[in-house]
C-alpha cells in the first residue's frame, strides 16, 4: 500500500553524534533518502561538496532566500546553514522518507510549516561528555568550542519542543531508538490514502 513519504528532523547541539547516528541510520535503511543541507561556511577536512553539504557564497546563500528556495535557513556560529525545499518535498510525495540533520532554529521553522513531520532530539548523557567530545574531533579552536557550549544550552532549552528525544551514551542504542521511532511513525494512519485503496468504487 502506497503512501506519503516521512520528514524525519534529527536535531541537537553540536557534538551530540547527529552525523554518526543519521549515517548508521542511512546505512541500515536504505528507503531513506538524506537531505544534504546548504551552507555558507569552509569544507571541514575530509568533507564533499555535494555529500557533506553543498558549499556557496554569502550571496548565493542570500539568493536562495530572497527566492524562496530553502524549507527553512538559521544563521549559527557566523555561518548560513538552510534546506533546499523542491528535492525535499518531490521525495515526501512520491513516498520516500527523508531525514534532515538540522540545527534547533531551523527544525523549529519546519515545524511551524510541517508539523506531522517527525522531530528527535538526539542529546550526550552529560555537558562534560559534550565539551570532550568537541575537544577530541580537534576541528575547531578553543573559543570557537566555547561558542558552541554556549549555544548547546539555548538549543537543549528546546529540546522540549520535539516530539522525541533520544540521550546518545551509545551510539548502536541512540539509533535502534531511532529506528524504533520511525517504524511507529510509519504506521500513522494520515500517511495511506484509504479512500483512494480502500473504499474506491
Amino acid at each position: 500500500m502506497n503512501r506519503q513519504g516521512i520528514l524525519i528532523v534529527l536535531s541537537g547541539p553540536s557534538g551530540a553524534g547527529k552525523g554518526t547516528v543519521r549515517s548508521h541510520l542511512l546505512s541500515s535503511d536504505h528507503s531513506i533518502t538524506y537531505s544534504i543541507s546548504t551552507t555558507t561556511r569552509s569544507p571541514r577536512e575530509g568533507e564533499q561538496e555535494g555529500v557533506d553539504y553543498f558549499f556557496i557564497s554569502k550571496d548565493r546563500f542570500q539568493q536562495m532566500i530572497r527566492e524562496k528556495q530553502l524549507l527553512e535557513w538559521a544563521s549559527v556560529y557566523n555561518y548560513y546553514y538552510g534546506t533546499p525545499k523542491e528535492q525535499v518535498m518531490q521525495n515526501l510525495a512520491r513516498g520516500t522518507d527523508v531525514v534532515l540533520e538540522i540545527d534547533v532554529q531551523g527544525a523549529l521553522q519546519i515545524k511551524e510549516k510541517y508539523p506531522m513531520g517527525v522531530y528527535i532530539f538526539l542529546l550526550p548523557p552529560s555537558r562534560e561528555v559534550l565539551a570532550a567530545r568537541l575537544k577530541s574531533r580537534a576541528t575547531d579552536a578553543p573559543e570557537e568550542i566555547d561558542t558552541r557550549l554556549k549555544w548547546s544550552e539555548r538549543e537543549i532549552s528546546m529540546a522540549k519542543r520535539y516530539d522525541y528525544l533520544v540521550i546518545n551514551d551509545d551510539v548502536h542504542r541512540a539509533v535502534d531508538t531511532v529506528k524504533a521511532i520511525i517504524t511507529a511513525e510509519r504506521c500513522r494512519p494520515y500517511l495511506y490514502n484509504l479512500e483512494e485503496t480502500w473504499f474506491a468504487r
